[in-house]
């Protein structure tokens, strides 16, 4: 039987949670000095289709943030000699506006407020259902993406996303409400894949059968008036994914 080193089983875990990542997942940074909260919220995370990365002090995960565009961030309150709080104010001070997700033994009403003033956006007391956390970090990501993209330029099309408006040179091209929703959803991603429960969830605010029928026609609609309009494919399906939003021609 073969031995590893706590630093080799360390490096095997990270590779292992990288190589996970679906193509719908955001980069998720847990910065935690327990080990056991890591692999539990990693693999939890990297099931829900994340690319996580790991830090078990702020100088590491000040080097991640420095070198990798981290979508949202589990924290724990304490880091052995060092705190979680103190990070995320510094953070702040920075001007770093990654959402950032607070977890903490200490489940009383101030500490919570702490951690908020603190400049946390969520705040989780352990023990806690891994269900809950996966449902934040993908509430925090959402937030973090809502409204972001206002303009986009797609060769001829302009979809402004502040007035609703869609244009091909100049002349107007009737997009509906719903098909506003989804465009937002798709070009929040980045070209990134957008699973369709998640398009639905966006779009309709709940998931049913009958939304995702629907969700099939209206997306038909929308690509033949963009296809059209951009004189390319703009809206790509992957099989068992999503959809993409094809940013370059």
């Amino acid at each position: 039987m073969l031995v590893l080193r706590y630093s080799q089983r360390c490096e095997i875990f990270e590779m292992v949670l990288r190589a996970g990542r679906k193509m719908n997942g955001m980069r998720v940074l847990i910065v935690d000095d327990d080990e056991e909260t890591l692999e539990l919220v990693g693999k939890a995370l990297q099931r829900d289709g994340h690319e996580v990365f790991i830090a078990r002090e702020p100088e590491s995960a000040r080097s991640i943030l420095d070198q990798v565009q981290i979508e949202v961030m589990v924290l724990d309150v304490m880091l052995g000699q060092s705190s979680g709080l103190e990070l995320c104010a510094k953070l702040r001070q920075d001007g770093v506006e990654t959402p950032i997700l607070f977890l903490s033994a200490r489940g009383a009403v101030n500490a919570r407020v702490e951690g908020l003033e603190a400049g946390g956006d969520d705040y989780l007391p352990k023990p806690f259902a891994v269900r809950e956390l996966v449902a934040r970090v993908r509430a925090l990501g959402r937030r973090r993406t809502a409204g972001r993209t206002h303009r986009l330029s797609l060769g001829a099309l302009t979809l402004d996303f502040d007035a609703h408006r869609a244009t091909v040179d100049q002349q107007e091209l009737p997009v509906t409400r719903r098909e506003w929703d989804i465009l937002r959803a798709l070009a929040d991603a980045n070209g990134r894949v957008v699973a369709f429960d998640d398009v639905l969830e966006q779009a309709w605010g709940d998931i049913t059968e009958g939304g995702r029928a629907s969700l099939e026609v209206i997306v038909s609609r929308l690509r033949r008036k963009l296809d059209a309009a951009a004189g390319r494919s703009l809206i790509r399906t992957v099989r068992g994914s999503g959809y993409a939003l094809e940013l370059d021609g």
